[in-house]
C-alpha cells in the first residue's frame, strides 16, 4: 500500500475512533443525565411531601389553647405564679400527647409566661422573644411561621404562632391579641431520613441559606453573599445562631432546558441539582447527585466507542453491559415510586381518621354514658314485658269463665305498658341522638325524670338515696331537650361514680345520696347536682372542665364528658360551674335561660316515668 494511501487509511481510521469515542460519550452524557434527573424528580417528590406533612402536622396545636380558660387567664394575670405553674404543667402534658418539641405561651410584650419544659435546662420561660419574627407576625396577621436556632437552647426548629384572643361579643369588632401560643417543631428526624437517600438534599430559606442538610458542613451558609440589609435582619432576630453565614462556592455551570435542572459546581464537585418550592413555606427543597459516576460513564463509554469503531466485539459488549444499567436503573426507579405512592396512602388515611375523631369527639362522650346504661335498659324492659305476660295468661283465663269486663281491664293495662315500653325506646334513642334542634321551653321536671330512669339502675344497686326538689313544678328553660339531659346524666353518673369510690368500710362512710334541686335565679334557672362523695381534688377543681383532666384511673375516663358538658352549657347561654361543699361532697351548678311560660309544658312528660324521692326502681 502507497504511504499516501495508508495514510489516507489510518486518518479515516483515526476519525472513524475520535467519531465513535465522541458519539458514546455524548449519548452515554445525554441518557445517564435523563435517568439522574427522573430519579431525582421521584426522590425530591418523596422528600417534598414528607417535609410538608411533617410541616402540618402540628398545624392544629398552638390554636387549641384558645380553648384552655387558664391561658387566657394567665394572659390576663401574668404575674400570678400559681397560674405560671398550672399552665405549664398543662403544656407539658398536651405536648407529651401530641410529640412536638416545645409549647409555650408569649404574652403581648414578647415574654414567655409559661411553657412545657419549665424547669429544664434550655427553657424559654421568662426570655423576652419580642424580636423574633414570628411573634411580630402573630400578633399583626393572627398567625405566624419561622424557622431558626433556639435562643435559649441552641437547637434549630420550626416554629408556629397562633395570637390568642377573647371570643368576640355579638356584632363586635375583633378583640386585640392577648399573646401568642406558639409549638417548636423539631426536623432533626427528617434529616436522619434523608441520610438514607442516595445523593444530597438540602432545604433553603427565603435568603437562600442551607437551613437543613444531609452534611452538616454546609448548614448555615447561603449560596451567595448575603445583602447588609439580611445581615442586619438575621442578626436581629437571631435566625441561624451564632454562624458566620460564610457562603458557599455556589456555581451555576449550565440550566438543562427541559427539566429546569441545573449543571453547577459545588465545594470543587460538580452536581445534578433538582429543585421545589414547598407549598406551607418559603423554602426551596434542592437534591444534589453527583456527576462522578456520570463522568466516569460518558469516559467508559467514549472509550468503548472508540474501541468500537476497531472492534465491533467489543461494541456488542459495552451494548449488553449499558443494557443491564438501564435495567437496575428502571428497578430503582420502581422502587422510589412505589415508596412514594406508601407514603402518599399513609398520609391521606392518617388525615381521613384525624377528621373523622374530631367529628365523633362530641357524640363519644354520649355514647360511653349510653353503653354504661346499657345493662339498666335491659332489666327495664324485661318487667314490663313479664308483667304483659302475665296479664295474657289471665286474659285467657277469664275469658274461659266469661268475665269480659276483668279481660277489657287486662288489655288497657297491657295496652299502657306497651306504651310505656314505646317511651323506654324512645328516651334511649333520644338520648344517643346527636340532636341539632333549637332551644326551645322545656320543662325540667321531666327532663330530671328521664335522667333518673337512665340511671335507675345504677342509682338502686349504689345503694344511692335519690331525691328531687324542683320550685315552682313547672319551672322551663330555654334548651335543647335531649342535650339537656345529657348533661344532666353525666353529672349524675359522675357523682355515682365518686360516691362509689369512697375507701372508707360501710359502717363509718356517710350514705350515699344524691340531690337535685332547681330555682328561678333572675333570667335564669339554677339547678345544682349534689353528692355525698369524697367531693373534687384541688389540684383537679381548677382545671375541672379542660380536655384529658380526670382524677378516674386509668382506663376508666378519657376526661372528656365534664368538658363537653360545659360547652353544651355554654351554647345553651348557660354556664356550668363546679365547688365542694363544706360539709362533704361536690355541688354542680348548671344554669340556663328561663323559658317565658312556665308551668303547663311539665305535665306532658309521660306519667309511667314519675320523679321519685326514694331509690331509682
Amino acid at each position: 500500500m502507497k504511504p499516501r494511501t495508508l495514510l489516507a487509511w489510518s486518518a479515516a481510521g483515526l476519525a472513524l475512533v475520535a467519531a465513535s469515542a465522541f458519539t458514546g460519550h455524548r449519548l452515554a452524557w445525554r441518557s445517564g443525565l435523563a435517568s439522574l434527573q427522573q430519579q431525582a424528580q421521584h426522590r425530591l417528590e418523596l422528600v417534598t411531601t414528607g417535609l410538608d406533612a411533617q410541616l402540618a402536622r402540628f398545624d392544629y396545636l398552638p390554636s387549641l389553647l384558645e380553648t384552655t380558660p387558664q391561658v387566657l387567664q394567665l394572659l390576663r394575670a401574668p404575674g400570678d405564679e400559681g397560674l405560671r405553674r398550672d399552665v405549664s404543667a398543662t403544656l407539658r402534658g398536651i405536648n407529651a400527647t401530641a410529640g412536638a418539641d416545645m409549647l409555650y405561651v408569649i404574652g403581648r410584650d414578647g415574654v414567655v409566661l409559661a411553657a412545657g419544659d419549665a424547669g429544664q435546662p434550655g427553657s424559654p420561660l421568662g426570655l423576652d422573644l419580642s424580636f423574633r419574627p414570628y411573634v411580630r407576625d402573630a400578633l399583626a396577621q393572627r398567625r405566624g411561621r419561622f424557622f431558626g436556632v433556639g435562643v435559649s437552647s441552641g437547637k434549630p426548629g420550626y416554629y408556629l404562632s397562633f395570637a390568642l384572643a377573647p371570643k368576640p361579643g355579638f356584632e363586635a369588632p375583633p378583640p386585640q391579641p392577648l399573646g401568642v401560643a406558639t409549638v417548636k417543631v423539631s426536623l432533626e428526624a427528617t434529616e436522619q431520613a434523608w441520610r438514607k437517600l442516595p445523593g444530597q438534599v438540602l432545604a433553603l430559606d427565603e435568603h437562600g441559606v442551607v437551613i437543613l442538610g444531609t452534611r452538616e458542613d454546609w448548614k448555615y451558609r447561603p449560596l451567595q453573599p448575603l445583602p447588609p440589609a439580611v445581615l442586619q435582619e438575621t442578626a436581629r432576630t437571631r435566625s441561624y445562631g451564632g454562624a458566620p453565614l460564610q457562603p458557599l462556592d455556589w456555581r451555576v455551570r449550565e440550566t438543562l432546558p427541559d427539566t429546569g435542572g441545573r449543571l453547577l459546581t459545588l465545594q470543587g464537585r460538580r452536581y445534578l441539582a433538582t429543585e421545589r418550592l414547598l407549598q406551607r413555606t418559603p423554602w426551596r427543597l434542592v437534591v444534589l447527585d453527583d456527576l462522578a459516576p456520570l463522568q466516569a460513564e460518558a469516559r467508559r463509554m467514549a472509550l468503548t466507542g472508540a474501541l468500537a469503531g476497531l472492534l465491533l466485539p467489543l461494541l456488542a459488549f459495552a451494548w449488553l453491559q449499558r443494557r443491564r444499567v438501564l435495567v437496575q436503573q428502571r428497578a430503582s426507579r420502581v422502587a422510589l415510586q412505589m415508596a412514594y405512592d406508601s407514603l402518599e396512602a399513609r398520609v391521606v388515611e392518617r388525615t381521613a381518621e384525624l377528621r373523622a375523631a374530631q367529628n365523633e369527639l362530641v357524640h363519644a362522650g354520649k355514647m360511653a354514658l349510653l353503653g354504661r346504661m346499657s345493662a339498666g335498659m335491659v332489666h327495664e324492659l324485661n318487667q314490663p314485658l313479664a308483667a304483659m305476660r302475665t296479664l295474657a295468661d289471665n286474659a285467657c283465663v277469664l275469658l274461659q269463665h266469661g268475665r269480659t269486663k276483668d279481660v277489657e281491664g287486662n288489655l288497657q293495662r297491657i295496652a299502657r305498658l306497651v306504651d310505656r315500653l314505646g317511651a323506654l325506646t324512645q328516651r334511649l334513642k333520644t338520648f344517643a341522638h346527636k340532636s341539632q334542634l333549637p332551644a326551645a321551653p322545656v320543662a325540667l321536671q321531666p327532663v330530671v325524670g328521664n335522667a333518673q330512669f337512665l340511671l335507675s339502675r345504677r342509682l338502686r344497686e349504689a345503694g344511692v338515696e335519690f331525691s328531687v326538689d324542683i320550685d315552682p313544678p313547672g319551672l322551663q328553660v330555654l334548651a335543647d331537650e335531649a342535650r339537656m339531659e345529657q348533661v344532666l346524666v353525666n353529672l349524675m353518673a359522675n357523682a355515682v361514680d365518686a360516691m362509689e369510690s369512697r375507701a372508707e368500710p360501710p359502717d363509718v362512710a356517710p350514705p350515699r345520696q344524691l340531690n337535685v334541686r332547681a330555682r328561678a335565679d333572675g333570667a335564669n334557672a339554677r339547678i345544682e347536682v349534689e353528692d355525698s362523695g369524697p367531693g373534687i381534688r384541688e389540684d383537679i377543681l381548677a382545671r375541672l372542665f379542660e380536655p384529658f383532666v380526670t382524677s378516674k384511673p386509668a382506663g376508666q375516663g378519657l376526661g372528656l364528658g365534664l368538658m363537653i358538658s360545659a360547652h353544651i352549657a355554654r351554647e345553651s347561654g348557660g354556664t356550668l360551674q363546679a365547688e365542694n361543699r363544706p360539709e362533704g361532697g361536690a355541688r354542680f351548678i348548671f344554669t340556663l335561660p328561663l323559658a317565658r311560660a312556665e308551668g303547663a309544658a311539665a305535665a306532658s312528660s309521660s306519667p309511667d316515668l314519675p320523679v321519685s324521692d326514694h331509690h331509682a326502681s
